[in-house]
């Protein structure tokens, strides 16, 4: 399908596959890795929606980050697993936009525009911290093992950071089924079970040097890069708590019995309890003021653009999206639980799988510690103090 060319048309799109992927969350979700999505993600992918962030200038739509935020929110409340999947496909799209050869382009967007996905492989264990790579390019050939690696399982390409000879980071695309890639389903979390982001591991796999970018540069600058990706994890979030507190309110609504002190209070259904109403109704505030927190996020990003003018522009991105993330994933993890307190003994009930949502914010929200981005905030409005200018605030 062709990539919907205007911000309705994106929601709408959104809205059609979120029907598609929502009947089929909790079975994925018990499934795990153990059962690759591959249905659902067919859907992703004909759905026209990994293209809306290509530039226009590269043949797509080249539509910003409200779009995107919104987006991702309608396919987290139906599926966060499924939302996340092109988490780094949308990173990679910007990162190629800012510094990607014209060769790179031409050759990753157009198959992006053909419905093919870009996966990752970013992130590794064991080092003495995240920054802390082994993965190395060295006459050519990629060797390296990659963990996270959200999306690559079964995308077309995929996105490597190494180092290279000279010990300078670069991005290389490879691709997907290259001589000397694997992809593991070793993927074992209590949530976000369908992203199956496993280990990768990348031996002796020839890098063509017109997919090779030149990655310390994109943060050695001020940057937007950071913010972009941050914000979709954004709405992961805000999709997760819409998700639970929507399920709350049609296990209230639907299957909930008043307990036996709200029936004494004279209460006929559980939402008469003015309890439950009460909190219902805080929860119900929280999430809406993650959703506004979200959107304003964005409109911040649309306002300063993919390369901000100077470090104060790239640092107001920064911190509107850090703001949303934190809230966000608190509201997330909150609703998780809520949910219970609200609904009572029978919601818990394993048939229900109501507890993936609390699995799937709590998993997801431990992506980066939060209390940092609070820390910044306040560095910033108290003492003037910009935030460091890298991918992870």
């Amino acid at each position: 399908m062709a990539a919907p060319q205007t911000h309705d048309e994106a929601v709408a799109a959104a809205h059609r596959l979120a029907a598609q992927l929502e009947p089929g969350a909790i079975q994925r979700d018990r499934d795990g890795a153990a059962v690759i999505p591959h249905e659902a993600l067919a859907a992703l992918d004909d759905s026209g929606l990994l293209a809306i962030t290509i530039p226009a200038a590269d043949g797509g739509p080249g539509l910003g980050p409200r779009t995107l935020a919104e987006v991702i929110r309608i396919l987290a409340a139906a599926d966060p697993a499924i939302a996340q999947i092109p988490q780094g496909h949308f990173l990679m799209i910007d990162v190629l936009a800012v510094h990607g050869t014209r060769e790179a382009c031409k050759r990753l967007y157009g198959d992006v525009l053909a419905g093919r996905r870009l996966g990752n492989g970013l992130a590794e264990r064991g080092g003495k911290h995240a920054q802390d790579l082994k993965t190395r390019i060295v006459g050519g050939r990629l060797d390296g093992v990659k963990y996270y690696t959200t999306g690559a399982l079964t995308s077309s390409w995929i996105g490597v950071s190494a180092l290279d000879e000279n010990d300078r980071l670069v991005l290389a695309f490879v691709a997907r089924h290259a001589d000397g890639v694997r992809v593991d389903t070793d993927w074992d979390m209590v949530g976000q079970r369908a992203t199956i982001s496993g280990t990768a591991t990348f031996s002796q796999v020839t890098v063509d040097p017109s997919l090779r970018v030149s990655y310390a540069e994109a943060y050695a600058v001020p940057q937007q890069l950071g913010a972009r990706a941050q914000l979709i994890h954004t709405a992961i979030e805000v999709g997760i708590a819409g998700a639970a507190l929507r399920d709350a309110r049609d296990y209230l609504r639907n299957k909930a019995r008043p307990s036996s002190e709200a029936v004494r209070a004279g209460a006929v259904a559980a939402t008469d309890d003015p309890h439950v109403r009460h909190r219902y109704g805080r929860l119900a505030s929280r999430v809406r003021a993650a959703e506004a927190l979200l959107t304003s996020a964005a409109l911040t990003l649309e306002e300063v653009g993919l390369v901000p003018a100077d470090a104060d522009a790239a640092a107001r991105g920064s911190l509107a999206v850090a703001a949303a993330k934190a809230f966000g994933s608190e509201i997330a993890v909150e609703a998780g639980s809520e949910l219970f307190t609200l609904c009572g003994t029978s919601s818990a009930a394993a048939k229900y799988d109501l507890d993936r949502h609390w699995r799937n914010a709590r998993t997801h929200s431990v992506h980066d510690p939060i209390d940092y981005k609070y820390t910044h905030i306040a560095a910033y409005e108290l003492a003037g103090i910009q935030p460091p200018n890298h991918g992870q605030l």
